[in-house]
């Protein structure tokens, strides 16, 4: 039985809570799954309570029961004293302790005990930085632009919307790998090629081999599955022309003429969610070349049966159809998702890969020049210049749902901004003002001004009076770890099509949201006060708070692959 003083507060189980209370439920308080990210959360299946997400809601309450939910639960909505009690005294594994509710206009009202959760989340933060929960399993996460079509692809033939899928691919490997997955990047790529080079370049640690290799032998493997599949059509027969042709396809093992059913695939496997115009496919080496790389990828699995996403663009979705269909008349058991991106549109331009991202760089460069003078320059500025690159290069092409087009301005004259609430580079300079922040604070305290923070248990957390402190800790550090977890939640639920949406726009919106309400909270308050004793309690707690979301950015920054710029 898990303890209750030592579960790390979950927003999901504290919103399934107060519905138990609402309802009348027996107290308990299961292991409940879900995204807490600092919008409105609601219990399942009713939508009993939200969470409270905006400063000025966050002014009066911290979750609300709408007024139309009393209605349908109570006569004229009046909450009888005894489920009132309930809810103001509720306790359990994860729940927010509460400090006061009542009905108003808009419904009924709660609070939490706001000392108790500053209290208990930063004497303990690491519990609100990594998944609830580590996850098993096996995820191969098959990015189609990047297999030979049938030449290698390159920074310059690489279109943004292929782009896309790739950035998109590299940050869903690095979310599964945090919650515990074995994740398998495909294709393999020769090492030091153009576009292992350009991937490197925006921080995509792609998997490579020497140019030597070869897969040969498992192309021809899955050549013979498909030979031998119960799916192959059978060529009628037509006279002496068939032999004589035959005998020229011999030394070809007639790849040209290879054709899968895969209408029967799906009918005969009953997989549901794909096009149902998918009929009989002629085998060609590429496609040959992508299942053995698939089956590569999954050779080394310590599980049965793998999972593979496919991340591929809308307009390349049929093709990846007709590759998965293949695979699974090949004979795989592999579950098999396709996690599909929509356009990346350009008015007025088309721009490669390549030429994006060099246009991003000057436009950021040429930022930096306006705005920090002639100290741009030497390479602490070159490695800052390619950090905030890739960092806006990333956030314009993943903070959008990964099914809706992306529109980007790639005209000469729309330079990048590095101020303003601007995405990626927004994001990156106000994890850059927490550490100028520290380095403020260890400075001072070389001088003697400042003493050593304190542990959190020896802080009184009630100086924390800023609504814009609440905020911090309610709408980021509490919610951070089940963001985290949600992509494995949505990939281990059984059923769905052959589509799978795993919210991929969720860290980046969340950093950019973070960034706007911490930049607001730091403008208007001054963390590092006058060293005097009397307020030094104060200003640790505010250190305290800084330093675990200091910490948050980090871990987020990470699952992007951008390392945390320390100066600007």
């Amino acid at each position: 039985m898990e303890n209750i003083g030592e579960t790390p507060f979950r927003i999901t189980r504290t919103v399934q809570a107060l519905g138990s209370a609402l309802r009348g439920d027996p107290e308990n308080v299961s292991d409940a799954n879900g995204l807490g990210s600092g919008d409105r959360i609601s219990s399942e299946p009713e939508k009993l309570w939200f969470k409270e997400s905006s400063a000025k809601n966050l002014q009066n309450r911290d979750f609300l029961s709408p007024t139309t939910v009393l209605n349908t639960l109570y006569a004229d909505g009046q909450v009888p004293p005894a489920v009132m009690g309930r809810v103001l005294s509720l306790k359990g594994c994860g729940v927010l302790p509460l400090a006061g509710g009542e009905v108003m206009g808009e419904g009924l009202r709660v609070r939490v005990d706001r000392i108790a959760a500053f209290q208990k989340v930063l004497s303990g933060v690491s519990a609100y930085l990594n998944p609830p929960s580590q996850r098993q399993g096996c995820v191969v996460l098959n990015c189609p632009a990047l297999h030979p079509k049938p030449n290698l692809p390159s920074p310059d033939t690489l279109t943004l919307g292929q782009l896309r899928t790739v950035l998109l691919t590299d940050h869903l490997g690095a979310l599964l790998r945090r919650q515990g997955f074995t994740v398998s990047c495909c294709p393999v790529l020769p090492e030091d090629s153009n576009i292992i080079v350009f991937l490197r370049v925006l921080g995509v640690d792609w998997p490579s081999v020497p140019v030597s290799w070869t897969n040969d032998e498992r192309e021809e493997k899955m050549l013979e599955a498909l030979q031998n599949s119960p799916y192959k059509e059978r060529e009628e027969t037509d006279g002496g022309r068939r032999e004589s042709e035959g005998k020229k396809m011999e030394g070809e093992k007639e790849r040209g003429t290879l054709r899968v059913n895969l209408k029967r695939v799906l009918q005969e496997e009953q997989l549901p969610g794909y096009d149902p115009s998918l009929g009989t496919c002629t085998v060609q080496r590429d496609s040959v070349s992508h299942l053995a790389q698939l089956d590569r990828a999954t050779a080394d699995c310590t599980v049965s049966t793998a999972t593979a996403v496919h991340v591929t663009s809308c307009q390349d979705e049929f093709r990846q159809q007709q590759i998965a269909m293949l695979w699974r008349a090949s004979g795989a058991t592999a579950t098999q998702r396709h996690l599909v991106c929509g356009p990346v549109k350009t008015p007025g331009s088309h721009l490669s890969a390549a030429q994006y991202l060099q246009l991003r760089r000057v436009q950021m460069k040429e930022a930096s020049e306006m705005k920090y003078g002639e100290q741009v320059e030497g390479q602490t500025w070159d490695d800052i210049i390619k950090v905030m690159t890739s960092a806006t290069v990333r956030f314009e092409l993943l903070s959008t749902v990964h099914m809706s087009p992306v529109t980007l301005d790639v005209q000469r004259e729309g330079s990048v901004s590095t101020k303003g609430p601007r995405g990626g580079v927004f994001v990156m300079y106000n994890c850059a003002r927490l550490h100028t922040l520290f380095d403020s604070y260890e400075r001072g305290m070389e001088k003697g001004l400042y003493p050593e923070i304190p542990e959190g248990s020896q802080l009184d957390f009630s100086a924390l009076k800023e609504e814009g402190e609440w905020l911090l800790l309610f709408n980021y550090l509490i919610p951070f770890s089940e963001l985290l977890d949600q992509s494995g939640q949505v990939l281990e639920c059984d059923g769905g099509g052959a589509r799978v949406n795993l919210k991929t726009e969720q860290i980046c919106k969340f950093l950019v949201s973070l960034s706007k309400d911490f930049s607001s909270y730091y403008n208007r308050v001054h963390v590092l006060g006058e060293p005097l004793p009397h307020l030094f309690n104060q200003m640790f707690c505010r250190l305290q708070l800084l330093r675990a979301l200091r910490e948050l950015y980090h871990r987020a920054l990470d699952t992007l692959h951008l390392p945390p710029i320390r100066q600007l």
